[in-house]
């Protein structure tokens, strides 16, 4: 399983705007709320047995007006596995806070989600005369990560997720997952420009 250092700094690694000041001469036009979609892969340690999953994984972010140089957004996004391994299949949708920071050429934001999850079990989870198939469980997933801008619409995102999912199956009743995505986002603009003067 990978450890938590280095999943935090290679999400840092890889890696809205500023509010206008007030007060400016010139009328500047600036978009005080933002929308974008992303979209990539995810590798998952499932906490179960050491399972590992391969998931597509979707989403969508609305920014709101930021306070000095954070920048707030409520997060939409959900993964579901193609690749499942030998022990379960895990799938979510989720939804959250972001808070976001620029770093440099890097937006690093922080985030806390919480929604639904369904874990498979392919292999055989007994408990007594029990057999486990499926289990449905709320997920609480906290996660940072770092986009970079690579044009005006588009740029790149990774971002790391450590989930907190409740099974049946295991007596400790919880586990673990680390995901780690990485994706490419599009931004709308709906002014089509960032600022004019």
């Amino acid at each position: 399983m990978l450890r938590w250092n280095g999943l935090l700094c290679l999400a840092v690694g890889l890696g809205c705007s500023v509010l206008q000041a007030a007060g400016q001469a010139a009328p500047t036009a600036v978009q005080q709320s933002q929308l974008s979609v992303f979209g990539g892969l995810t590798g998952e340690y499932t906490g179960l047995q050491g399972g590992r999953n391969l998931g597509l994984t979707a989403g969508v972010d609305y920014s709101l007006p930021g306070y000095v140089r954070f920048h707030p957004s409520i997060e939409l996004r959900g993964t579901y596995p193609i690749e499942e391994g030998r022990t379960v299949r895990e799938k979510d949708g989720l939804i959250g806070l972001r808070v976001s920071h620029m770093v440099g050429p890097f937006n690093v934001y922080g985030d806390f989600l919480y929604g639904r999850g369904e874990i498979k079990y392919i292999s055989t989870f007994d408990i007594g005369q029990l057999q486990f198939l499926k289990s449905y469980t709320n997920v609480y997933s906290p996660g940072l990560g770092a986009e970079y801008q690579l044009t005006h619409h588009f740029g790149l995102r990774a971002d790391a997720q450590f989930q907190r999912w409740s099974t049946p199956a295991i007596p400790a009743g919880s586990a673990w997952a680390e995901d780690l995505t990485g994706a490419v986002t599009y931004t709308f603009d709906f002014n089509h420009h960032y600022r004019r003067r």
